[in-house]
């Protein structure tokens, strides 16, 4: 806890007969970008809610920056938590000029934050003009206002199109380089392992996985074969050391394997078993593949 941002211990939340949380510990360390993780429902959002003070636990604490600011920390913290709410018939300046009065923030750089979320040469048009992908953005731009050390998203992209994603990707790549700590729910795994040093992966409001992208993803070797026989070596490679699953997809047989496990040996215990394989292929493991084995153990 020496470096902690963050610190989350024994959270509890339960809507009526619902537990959205169980006991979860989290700890977030300042300079990385962090992925929240989980199927609807899992309690990312009430997870950022309790931390935010919005939504109130049952049991459990969290403690932000080691209390150094007392009770005045939430003034070092930006979020975006719902989708945007800003006055349609105001510009972007005047909006941000209430949000900055709103937050009592002293002598806010407008300018700065519009020009890292490219909204700068539209800071005089009204918002009502601005498309859903400028809202988001415009946002982002609130959220940093006061120069926060951390800025919390709740699904930034969510709802985008494939050239909003990426707007929003590059935004928070140059917020990261800034050196502030990003703490983000999301559901879009590719953008996750595209911007996140980390990881922390909830199911039904426990903590399955913490870590960073490249430890979560390092668990299991994936490895593509083809063979003529596929289902005699489906169940031949089942028995073999090292193999934890092998499933038939199309004209594959994809094994997910340990990571000391080499396509030599394989190929070797195959052909002693007396089946032939054609090719074998690694695969380089998706952030969305580990995820989805993690919470399918969870659920089994």
């Amino acid at each position: 806890m020496e470096d902690s941002l963050l610190h989350i211990e024994n959270l509890t939340k339960s809507y009526g007969k619902i537990k959205a949380l169980k006991g979860l510990d989290i700890e977030i360390r300042p300079g990385k970008v962090y992925g929240l993780l989980g199927p609807n429902g899992s309690g990312k959002s009430t997870t950022l809610g309790i931390v935010l003070d919005i939504i109130e636990s049952d049991q459990g604490q969290f403690n932000w920056f080691k209390n150094k600011y007392g009770q005045e920390y939430r003034k070092h913290i930006g979020a975006t938590l719902e989708t945007p709410n800003f006055f349609p018939y105001l510009d972007a300046m005047d909006n941000l000029e209430i949000v900055a009065h709103i937050k009592q923030i002293e002598s806010p750089d407008y300018t700065s934050a519009l020009k890292l979320v490219n909204l700068y040469e539209r800071r005089n048009s009204p918002f009502k003009t601005y498309s859903f992908g400028m809202r988001q953005r415009l946002a982002i731009a609130a959220a940093l206002l006061g120069d926060p050390e951390v800025v919390i998203f709740d699904e930034p992209t969510n709802g985008l199109d494939p050239q909003g994603i990426a707007e929003i990707r590059e935004i928070l790549i140059k917020i990261s380089m800034t050196g502030k700590t990003i703490f983000m729910a999301s559901h879009i795994l590719d953008e996750v392992e595209k911007i996140c040093s980390d990881v922390i992966i909830l199911n039904k409001g426990k903590l399955l996985a913490q870590g960073t992208v490249g430890s979560v993803m390092d668990t299991n070797l994936i490895i593509e074969i083809s063979c003529d026989e596929l289902e005699k070596a489906q169940s031949i490679l089942l028995h073999m050391p090292g193999i934890k699953s092998a499933e038939i997809a199309g004209q594959h047989l994809i094994l997910s394997c340990e990571q000391d496990i080499k396509t030599s040996m394989i190929n070797k215990y195959a052909f002693e078993q007396g089946i032939l394989l054609s090719s074998l292929n690694i695969k380089k493991t998706r952030l969305e593949d580990e995820f989805l084995e993690i919470v399918k153990e969870h659920n089994s």
